[in-house]
């Protein structure tokens, strides 16, 4: 059975607003969400007979019953909570790590390739803009490959939410007819958000450049530029679920972006909450690999404890430990911040659209006797 049923975009045009289900008997959208079977003893006893003030028995917050949420995969389906997201996607990389590492170990040892020979390129030439150089030459290369790795790992990450494994030639199958729209994808909402505020610092680097300016002047044209990073990163989570909606909903570049939007609608400050705790763990965890690495070379006199800090001039030796340092931080931050946005977007789904019914029926799980028959639903089924 394939996972195309779960995944389909909904035929309406406007989904329902956050927290109101489809009415149990309206007719079901194709391909999109529609209601459960209201006699079965499974899933009628969570969906169906409304009693006082049309709520059913056993509804939680969310309508539901969180220990009755059927469970295929790494999350129980269901609205989720932040810490159930962070599990879920922490899950998925435990158990699926052989395609999961494979593929972000490969992709992390080409990025940081591509970055230590920018490095090499620009070292000890231009000063103190060595860093934002090195930048801006890998960011071709890092472009692209951030959009191979969200195509390959939304691919994981969307069959281990319905129970399945998938091996690293199974992913590149399926990702690889949408991988130029996902690229093109990648650089428009990179030009969005990073471009709005490349644009409003641009009057201060060329003043700045100058030289001879006043401080006061200065100082204004920085404000300016500061300002802008807000609007950068509203438009950055704004449109943070339109990968996952490309590559599972077999949608356009432009459809992707409205698909975002709406789905992000109402949700943006919890959206940024996730997304940033998920960059702060993944920071952690990096920073907890790289410091050692930096201690260890400045032991084997790489480097000095006074320039500790300063990339511009570090030793070849010091630059090989540090990109080994990343490669490792990289191979295993990867899985997990695209396993926290594909969940983000499965979330925002359920809670809108009803996707977990789909989901449930696209993980072939019984609606006859559904999840309240044979112990508890909210284990993990097998084939795994």
């Amino acid at each position: 059975m394939t996972d195309t049923p779960g995944w389909a975009s909904p035929g309406s045009s406007e989904p329902p607003r956050d927290g109101v289900r489809p009415p149990a008997d309206a007719p079901a959208a194709v391909p999109g969400p529609s209601a459960p079977p209201q006699a079965t003893p499974g899933w009628g006893t969570q969906y169906g007979q409304p009693h006082h003030g049309g709520q059913t028995p056993g509804r939680g917050p969310y309508g539901w019953e969180a220990a009755r949420s059927p469970r295929p995969g790494v999350i129980p389906l269901r609205p989720l909570s932040v810490g159930e997201l962070l599990d879920g996607a922490v899950t998925t990389v435990r158990r699926h790590w052989r395609t999961a590492l494979t593929l972000s170990l490969g992709i992390a040892v080409l990025d940081r390739a591509g970055a230590f020979v920018a490095q090499l390129l620009v070292r000890g030439r231009t000063g103190a803009s060595t860093q934002l150089l090195t930048l801006l030459a890998s960011l071709p290369l890092t472009l692209l490959l951030d959009a191979l790795a969200v195509a390959l790992l939304t691919i994981v990450v969307s069959r281990a939410v319905l129970g399945r494994s998938v091996t690293a030639g199974e992913a590149w199958r399926d990702a690889r007819p949408r991988l130029l729209k996902l690229l093109g994808l990648t650089v428009l909402t990179t030009l969005l958000s990073g471009g709005v505020i490349l644009l409003g610092f641009t009057p201060w680097l060329g003043y700045s450049a100058g030289g001879a300016g006043s401080r006061g002047t200065e100082g204004l044209l920085f404000l300016v530029g500061v300002l802008t990073v807000p609007v950068g990163l509203w438009l950055l989570i704004r449109y943070s679920l339109a990968a996952p909606a490309l590559m599972l909903e077999k949608q356009g570049v432009v459809t992707a972006l409205s698909r975002s939007r709406r789905l992000a609608r109402g949700s943006w400050w919890r959206i940024f909450g996730i997304v940033l705790l998920s960059r702060l763990l993944a920071g952690i965890v990096g920073a907890t690999l790289v410091i050692p690495f930096r201690v260890i070379g400045l032991l084997l006199g790489f480097g000095s404890v006074d320039r500790f800090g300063d990339t511009s001039q570090q030793s070849i030796g010091m630059m090989v430990l540090t990109a080994i340092a990343g490669i490792i931080a990289s191979a295993l931050a990867t899985p997990f911040l695209a396993a926290v946005s594909v969940l983000v977007y499965i979330d925002q789904r359920i809670r809108r659209e009803a996707l977990d019914i789909e989901l449930a029926r696209a993980a072939g799980l019984p609606e006859q006797g559904g999840t309240g028959g044979s112990g508890p639903a909210d284990q993990t089924t097998a084939g795994r």
